[in-house]
């Protein structure tokens, strides 16, 4: 049988073997009472209305914005099987996708 792996790999880099640090970050708002973090969601509130008041205003308005969105969307969507495509045709061509932007004429921040 072969001999098992450790789970961490070896490696010069501490970072491969400091402690797990969670991505969810305990704030001090655990020691705020509820009342107080009502109001503050209620000041946030008015905060974000003041700030959609202001958008409408200057003429954006909700729709357009998802609607440019959902193209964005699109778009990057188009751009990843458009990169996907260009990584397969660098390999069976044996080069690089930076020797096929140029070949076939785009830049490099397409």
């Amino acid at each position: 049988s072969l001999p098992s792996l450790p789970r961490t790999p070896s490696s010069k880099f501490k970072r491969v073997h400091s402690n797990f640090k969670s991505p969810l970050q305990v704030t001090e708002s655990a020691n705020v009472s509820p009342a107080e973090e009502v109001a503050e969601l209620e000041r946030r509130r008015e905060q974000l209305d003041t700030e959609i008041a202001q958008l409408e205003a200057e003429g954006c308005r909700v729709g357009e914005l998802e609607h440019h969105i959902d193209m964005l969307h699109e778009y990057n969507d188009i751009k990843d099987i458009g990169q996907s495509l260009l990584g397969r045709i660098a390999t069976l061509r044996g080069a690089t996708t930076r020797d096929l932007y140029s070949h076939f004429g785009l830049e490099l921040e397409d």
